[in-house]
C-alpha cells in the first residue's frame, strides 16, 4: 500500500450504506469522480493511495485513488476506483478540506471472509466502539 492517503468527510451520508449508494450512483466505467475546488498539494504522492471516508466521526471506508484531472472551470477531479472497501472503523474528527494520512495511521481493511462487512452499519459501529471488531 502506498505511504500517503487522505481523509474526507462524507457530507450528507448518515451511514456506510448511504455512502455506498452515493458512490454506486456516480460510478462510470469502474471509476467515481470526486469533484473538489482544490487539488491536494501532494497529489503525485496520493496516486495509488486511498481516500478514507468519515461518516459520523468515524473512518468507515476507503477508495483507491487512480489519478487526477481538471474540469473546464478549473476544479480538480479525483478519479477513484468504484469499489468502496470497508475498513475497521476508527474515530476521526470531522474537518474541512483534506487531511493526509500516513500509512501507519490508516485503518486496516475489514476482511472479506470474516462476515463483518455484511453486518448492519449500526451494529458494526457499536462493535467497533467496543473494540470487538
Amino acid at each position: 500500500m502506498p505511504n500517503l492517503h487522505i481523509s474526507k468527510v462524507a457530507v450528507g451520508c448518515a451511514s456506510l450504506s448511504a455512502l455506498r449508494a452515493r458512490m454506486e450512483g456516480r460510478a462510470a466505467a469502474g471509476e467515481v469522480p470526486i469533484v473538489t475546488r482544490f487539488k491536494p498539494k501532494r497529489a503525485d504522492e496520493l496516486i495509488g493511495g486511498s481516500i478514507f471516508w468519515i461518516v459520523k466521526h468515524r473512518l468507515v471506508a476507503r477508495q483507491t485513488i487512480l489519478g487526477f484531472d481538471q474540469t473546464e472551470e478549473g476544479r480538480a477531479i479525483i478519479r477513484c476506483d468504484a469499489q468502496l472497501v470497508p475498513v475497521k472503523a476508527r474515530p476521526k474528527r470531522a474537518h474541512q478540506g483534506w487531511r493526509y494520512l500516513e500509512m501507519d495511521d490508516a485503518p486496516q481493511d475489514i476482511g472479506s471472509g470474516d462476515g463483518v462487512a455484511d453486518l448492519p452499519d449500526a451494529l458494526a459501529i457499536r462493535l467497533a466502539s467496543l473494540a470487538l471488531i
